[in-house]
């Protein structure tokens, strides 16, 4: 069980670092609005992380091959969703006004912050792909459904190293000075990020719902 944790813990480590939704969640609330609030994106990111190894451990990869539509359900929501987002950043950098939120609401934002990294992680399809594959083969390793759930802390405490690093290197003095000079042009460029991943999530998702 050791070792195919071990092999797991490196496919789920290249798969957190690889640039992606999440990725760019923790990088736009660190450049925004500071360390703390990355940081809860991050442990939003964990808690997903959790709830996957969960979901995965009761039978993920069988569950989306015999009901498909589930992923396509997942596109089309977490496409939405990422099109939010970006339309969101866009418009604030249209208007020239920073979305960041008021210091005097921190517990709203803190809490805002932890839920956008828990819905992001949750609404990507990747991530539902890349726990189906992590499933298939801890399961062809012959590892039963509650070992495959005990790797649920260690994919948490995965995640919030990754991402935690990710927070404090995005919120370094340099990236935060360059964030208050250029933020209207950062926000474009999250927004657009943003918002392609989202439109292609949702127009995959449209074409799969029609056949």
């Amino acid at each position: 069980m050791i070792k195919v944790y071990a092999l797991t813990l490196a496919a789920l480590i290249a798969m957190q670092i690889a640039p992606g939704p999440n990725l760019i969640a923790v990088a736009a609330e660190g450049m925004s609005r500071g360390r703390k609030a990355a940081l809860l994106v991050a442990l939003g990111v964990s808690c997903g992380a959790v709830i996957w190894v969960i979901l995965a451990a009761l039978g993920l990869g069988f569950v989306i091959q015999r009901q498909p539509e589930i992923l396509t359900g997942l596109k089309l929501v977490g496409g939405t969703y990422l099109l939010w987002i970006g339309c969101r950043a866009l418009y604030a950098a249209a208007r020239g006004k920073s979305i960041r939120i008021p210091q005097a609401d921190r517990l709203e934002t803190g809490l805002a912050s932890w839920r956008r990294g828990l819905l992001v992680v949750m609404s990507n399809p990747k991530a539902a792909l890349g726990w189906t594959a992590i499933a298939s083969f801890m399961f062809g390793s012959r590892l039963s459904a509650p070992q495959v759930a005990a790797f649920a802390p260690v994919a948490a405490l995965s995640a919030m190293v990754v991402y935690g690093a990710y927070a404090i290197l995005f919120f370094t003095g340099t990236a935060s000075r360059a964030y208050q000079r250029f933020w209207r042009g950062v926000e474009l460029v999250f927004g657009g990020v943003f918002g392609a991943m989202g439109a292609s999530l949702v127009v995959s998702g449209l074409r799969e719902y029609r056949t």
